[in-house]
This record gives C-alpha cells, structure tokens and sequence, in this order.
C-alpha cells in the first residue's frame, strides 16, 4: 500500500470535534465546538422552505450566484465602508473552513511562511501544512491577549513571511484587535509585502465599547488583504456552510480557480434562501449583539459563582478559563473527566496553542438561556468534585 502525505503527519484529529464526541457519549452540556441550539431567524427558515420547494436546484456559478453576491457585497460595503465589488471582489465557498483553504493555496506556495497569533483556531496550522507552507507562531500573552510589536517585527524580519493570519475577533481568545494594532500589522504588511489572511466570522459580535476595525478598510491593505467570513455564525446557520472571500480582483481570479477544484459550488438554494438574511437591517445586528451581550453575562455570572478565574472575552462567543486552581495540569484528561463527572464539556486550551498551556479551557456560550444555567448550575459543583477527584 502507497504511504500516506507527509504533510498529514504534523498535526492531528480536531479536538473540538473529538471533545463533542466525548459530550454526546456522557450526555454533557457540549459547550466545546462552537454551534447554537437556537433556530436561525424565521424569515430565514422560512426562505428556506421555499428555495428547498422552487429551486434553485442546479449548479449555480461556482463563485456564487449573483443574486447571493449582490447582497453580500450590499451588506459588507455597508459595514466596511469600502466599495465591494459583487463580480470583481467576492467569492462565495462552502462555509468560512473553505474560504480560509482557498486563501491560503491562492496567497502561498510551498515553503513559504505563514504567521499565526498563538492561541489561534485549530485549522489555521493545519491549512498552512496542507498548502505546504511553514508556520511561524507569535503569542498573543493572556490574560489581555496583546502581542509584543518587536517579537512581531523580529518575525517578519527573520522569517520573511508571504502571508499573516488575522483573527479578529479571536477565537479562541474573543480578542478584538484594536484600531492600533492593526495598523501596526497593516504596516509591517506593507514593508514586507506580505498577505493578511482574515477569519473575521465573529464580525458581528462584539461587546461595547470595542469595536471592530476591517483591517481591508485601512489605507492601503485592500490590495493585500483576503478577508475570510461566513454567514455561519451571525446567522445561527453553521450547517449551511455559506463561506464569502473578499479580495482584490487580481487576488479572487486565483481564488476562484483554486475554489473551483477544491468544491465547484456552494449550495444553490441555501444561497437563494441567505439572500433574505444579507438584506436585514441593522436592527438585526444590533439585536444579535444584545442576545450575546445577554448570553455573556449570564454564563460569566455562573463562572463567578463556581469561582473561576477566566478572561472577558470583547467578542466572539468564547471564554478562557484557568482551571488551574482545580487540580488542572493536563488539560486533555480535565476536559473528559469533566465531561463525564461534571456534565459541561469545553475544549483543552493546549490545542489552541504553540506554547506549552496545559491549564486552560475553552466554552462557548453561544447557547439558550435555559441552556446556560444548566451548565452553570453543573459547573457550580466542579470545586467539590474536583477535591475529591
């Protein structure tokens, strides 16, 4: 039998999915891969309903119908305040996963260097190894998450990078990157003629007074910037697998022949139905930010009761905890035991990062009410057990 890629041997199986296998199978609160338990809005489902009846069911044009594209770029002009171009500058990919590959394969070659800001999400070493490219780590250090301007620098200037990975607002940290920090990054960008790849599907939700910044929209950056989302998170729809890149012309020409193979199309009726949503207005996104402002606190409060030390997440919908005082010093094994004996499953914090941290976990809170309380009613009882564990 032929041997496997090599590439495939640097990294491994998803440990978020694998910790939702481990909540399914002990019956836990899966508070670990990051997916609602809420419907989507009901004017979505509803369009939904009848592009599942009407169609269409065909092919669209694989970088997106342009009913879907127009809307899009409606919508991302509005919030980025820079013109997008529905033919020039948008491609539409299966969910933010692919959106994230196709930038990658399309900005780098092999051998190239990629930074990634460690802790980062999982798939961002594993896209860098897939396109063959080397990753170069520069920590964000908890419990702020800032990076240090000059390790950034000596990054740049030792390893010569093609591309840096952006996440903002960060999974798993709920960083948002200042206005600041990101002309510190767009800088160095610049003077190294580097690619910014953004993940920027938490775009939407963000907690006051932060604010998100597009790193396209600064002087300059469009042109070097690929600006990854989804309509997964903002919209309660993660099984749609609706992904958008947003770039210049002469970058989505490779990007849209790199989507091409990888995966022809993404679903035309989810497309037709989503056009519904990227039409809402902004009381939609205001009341998105509301329910999760909402969500935040609630769960948070439940931590302060179980007496957890954790970082205040300024967007996304995640939180670090320090289970440090619990006994913690291998993450992996907390995190099933607390599955199985606590009843809540978050995800080992030593699988967001290149740095040895074995005492971290991730939540996420992006659940119901009703939901959330239950989880933190049972977290409220992890001290005891932990003393007895």
């Amino acid at each position: 039998m032929p041997a496997t890629s090599q590439r495939t041997r640097f990294f491994t199986e998803s440990v978020i999915r694998r910790m939702t296998r481990v909540a399914n199978a002990s019956g836990a609160i899966n508070l670990s891969q990051g997916f609602p338990d809420f419907e989507p809005p009901a004017e979505l489902v509803a369009a939904a309903e009848v592009a599942g009846r009407r169609g269409p069911h065909q092919y669209a044009v694989t970088w997106g119908a342009a009913d879907f594209r127009n809307a899009f770029a409606r919508k991302q002009s509005r919030f980025m305040g820079i013109p997008v171009d529905p033919d020039a500058n948008v491609v539409v990919t299966c969910g933010g996963t692919e959106a994230m590959m196709a930038a990658m394969m399309a900005a780098c070659d092999p051998g190239d260097r990629v930074v990634i800001f460690s802790p980062f999400y999982e798939n961002y070493t594993a896209d860098t190894i897939l396109t063959g490219a080397v990753p170069v780590y520069v920590p964000l250090r908890p419990p702020a998450f800032d990076f240090d301007p000059a390790e950034l620098r000596r990054a740049f200037e030792e390893h010569r990078p093609k591309a840096l990975i952006l996440c903002n607002p960060a999974n798993p940290s709920g960083k948002v990157f200042t206005r600041g920090e990101l002309q510190l990054i767009a800088d160095l960008a610049v003077e190294f003629d580097a690619f910014v790849i953004t993940d920027e599907v938490y775009e939407h939700i963000v907690y006051a007074p932060h604010v998100h910044t597009y790193i396209a929209s600064l002087p300059g950056m469009f042109g070097r910037t690929i600006s990854c989302g989804s309509l997964s998170k903002t919209y309660s729809i993660t099984g749609w697998r609706l992904g958008t890149v947003i770039a210049a012309p002469e970058i989505v020409d490779v990007v849209r022949k790199v989507h091409d193979f990888l995966t022809v199309g993404a679903a035309a009726p989810l497309q037709a139905a989503a056009v519904t949503a990227l039409e809402f207005p902004d009381s939609y996104y205001d009341g998105l930010r509301a329910a999760y402002t909402a969500k935040r606190a609630l769960f948070l409060d439940g931590l302060d009761r179980a007496g957890m030390s954790y970082t205040r997440p300024a967007g996304a919908y995640y939180v670090m905890v320090d289970m440090s005082g619990f006994g913690c010093t291998d993450d992996t094994a907390f995190c099933e035991w607390m599955a199985r004996e606590v009843g809540v499953a978050g995800v080992p914090g030593s699988s967001f990062f290149r740095e040895p941290v074995r005492h971290l976990v991730r939540f996420h809170f992006a659940k119901r009410e009703e939901t959330l309380r239950a989880a933190a009613d049972r977290l409220v009882r992890l001290p005891e057990k932990a003393r007895k564990r």
